[in-house]
């Protein structure tokens, strides 16, 4: 198992987003180490590894000489947010990014950059102008989202707090990642196919978004462009109101007509799905401010491009 450009460990790197990036690393000419706690049978140039997200141990010694490490760990928060929950998801962030922060200490030769996931939730709920890295964020969110800005705060803290000298750190703030078969779609295209594919809670709030294709692009920019530091929001430069975003959604997907979902029925909804209505109504208008700054282009500027391209992303893989 080895490729030229070197070796990527994507601890947490289980889920839909760590398979695209192995996937895109593998193709770019490097080695992937993948940590999980539910490790798959290896492949060419992809190493399952199991870890607990938890505490040092056998999988640290894929850090040596690294060229990256891409923390991806952390409890899916699409959930009720039950106590039991709650401490879940705070203790696989936290918990994950202190013993990703131990083993690259540990290193004779550690990593020159570690990226560790945080979310664009952790901006306040707005209608107002468009959040960057500059913005200040120390204000006191609305209830309905404390619990989730909260998480983001204390998960890019412990990761400040590594003691990691020789290591650039970023914490990668992630708006809702969509491409093809990826989860997030799949939920939005779903709820369109029911007929339930109009304006959510209204429709003014906005929605933050990426191409998965862009993703990938994006943390590749990151590990080879050193001046990037500190927390860069990975979305596309055009978030959009939720009613633009579930009409383009529909005519991509051929669907020309949804139904609005007003509050109420989205808080029934979420009950009967095991999730929270946050998910969907919080506005979230983040825009890259580093990444364009540091002259990243994205291939998907617009929601209605990348839609469109995987949708038809989707129909060609199921007709071949």
């Amino acid at each position: 198992m080895s490729h030229s450009r070197g070796t990527i460990v994507i601890p947490g790197g289980g889920g839909y987003l760590g398979r695209e990036l192995s996937k895109y690393f593998v193709e770019q000419g490097f080695d992937a180490v993948i940590l999980s706690r539910r490790p798959r049978r290896d492949t060419e140039f992809v190493r399952f590894v199991p870890w607990d997200g938890r505490t040092p141990g056998p999988w640290s010694k894929y850090f040596e000489g690294a060229t990256a490490i891409i923390n991806l760990s952390g409890r899916s928060v699409n959930c009720r947010y039950t106590t039991a929950r709650k401490n879940e998801i705070y203790a696989s962030r936290l918990d994950s990014t202190r013993a990703v922060g131990e083993a690259i200490a540990r290193c004779a030769t550690p990593p020159p950059v570690w990226i560790n996931s945080s979310s664009a939730t952790i901006y306040l709920h707005t209608y107002g102008p468009a959040w960057d890295e500059s913005g200040e964020i120390g204000g006191a969110p609305e209830a309905k989202d404390a619990f989730s800005v909260d998480v983001c705060r204390r998960w890019e803290s412990a990761l400040w707090q590594s003691a990691v000298p020789q290591t650039r750190r970023i914490a990668m703030r992630l708006a809702m990642s969509f491409g093809p078969h990826g989860d997030v779609f799949n939920a939005f295209a779903r709820i369109a196919k029911l007929g339930l594919g109009g304006p959510l809670g209204g429709g003014k709030q906005w929605v933050s978004w990426i191409h998965i294709h862009d993703f990938c692009r994006a943390v590749h920019w990151i590990i080879e462009h050193p001046e990037l530091e500190g927390t860069v929001n990975v979305a596309a430069p055009n978030p959009l109101p939720n009613a633009e975003f579930v009409r383009e959604l529909r005519q991509a997907l051929g669907i020309p007509f949804g139904m609005p979902v007003t509050k109420w029925m989205l808080e029934i909804g979420a009950k009967v799905l095991g999730t929270e209505t946050e998910l969907l109504i919080k506005s979230r208008r983040v825009v890259p401010g580093q990444l364009l700054q540091s002259g990243f282009v994205f291939d998907y500027e617009r929601w209605h491009d990348a839609v469109e391209a995987i949708v038809q992303a989707e129909c060609n893989s199921a007709g071949s």
